[in-house]
């Protein structure tokens, strides 16, 4: 049997250079001209022999990161597919960026940051037709590796449609704090008196001790929402700040900005592969080409729009230098 004549490396370098068409013909069209050249099927073949896992993420995640330190932050964001009915995985579900359902494939990531970097430890394709598994589960599946690998966060970030009891109780179960918007009709109650809805109890901007049927003692927090109308959070640790709650609430936006930076300069919705095998190797390949973008920002200052855009830069001079395309020479009279 042959060696294959392009690896997930290769693929990686096309994504990060390439300015918008990800596909297997364009990453041919641009490899390095030889004898060895890879085909367009070389890499159409390597999107579907490649494991579609979140392992060879940690193994090169995995040295970058504090696991005693940081924190971890759980979000969900759907990769827009609103023009593909032929590729697998592809459904409809609810998006924030579209403030609607829409066609998509859903990713579920835990990212790691300490307020400096920002790198995605783990990630989830969400797609319940062939696992069976909700967003919940996959975010709980996450934690657990998470804490096998050794994770010792400063707290667990996640926004209000992640705030189940149950996803609260097995961050509980792991040892670790956590911090999240609540909608305002969640029961609670104030020394153990009779539950009533958040937002009808006294609760104060600093924090207020409450009672969480089901789970226990808890802080909730009542701030001043960006609408100008109320929004309530909860956290398992008592003795919370609000100063300590805004720096988190901070870090928490780590999230949206690894998401805004995987989808505008990693390709990672650009893929149109129809096999779903296909699909999720490109996802992973794009996290992994996300990697080693915030690893080169943290290593040099060079924001990931100006190392993507330094490629392109590069080819565009060099075009100028001896343009192509020009008009035919006027006839002389």
């Amino acid at each position: 049997m042959n060696p294959p004549r392009c690896n997930d490396e290769d693929y990686i370098q096309f994504l990060l250079a390439t300015p918008k068409v990800c596909s297997a013909l364009e990453a041919a069209r641009v490899g390095p001209p030889g004898p060895a050249a890879p085909a367009h099927d070389a890499f159409t073949r390597l999107l579907h022999r490649l494991e579609p896992d979140a392992e060879a993420l940690w193994r090169e995640v995995g040295p970058l990161v504090a696991r005693d330190g940081g924190v971890l932050v759980v979000d969900d964001s759907v990769l827009d597919k609103p023009h593909s009915h032929h590729i697998e995985a592809v459904s409809h579900q609810w998006s924030g960026r579209h403030g609607g359902v829409a066609r998509g494939i859903g990713l579920v990531t835990l990212v790691w940051t300490d307020g400096d970097r920002i790198y995605p430890v783990d990630y989830r394709i969400y797609h319940k037709e062939a696992d069976g598994k909700t967003k919940n589960d996959h975010l709980r599946d996450m934690l657990a590796e998470a804490k096998r690998r050794g994770f010792a966060p400063r707290c667990v970030l996640f926004d209000r449609w992640y705030s189940g009891l149950e996803n609260l109780l097995a961050v509980r179960d792991l040892g670790w704090r956590f911090l999240a918007p609540t909608p305002g009709n969640r029961r609670l109650s104030l020394e153990r008196s009779k539950s009533a809805r958040a937002d009808a109890l006294a609760i104060d901007r600093a924090g207020t001790p409450a009672w969480l049927p089901g789970f226990g003692p808890v802080r909730a927090f009542r701030i001043v929402a960006r609408d100008g109308g109320a929004e309530h959070w909860i956290t398992g640790d008592p003795a919370m700040t609000e100063l300590e709650r805004q720096e988190l609430d901070a870090l928490s936006w780590s999230i949206e900005e690894y998401h805004r930076g995987l989808k505008q300069h990693c390709g990672v919705e650009r893929c149109q592969a129809r096999a779903g095998r296909a699909q999720r190797t490109h996802v992973g390949l794009a996290i992994r080409a996300f990697v080693r973008l915030e690893w080169h920002r943290w290593d040099t200052g060079v924001s990931w729009f100006e190392a993507k855009t330094s490629i392109v830069r590069d080819a565009v001079r060099r075009y100028l230098a001896a343009p192509w395309y020009r008009l035919p020479d006027a006839p002389t009279a």
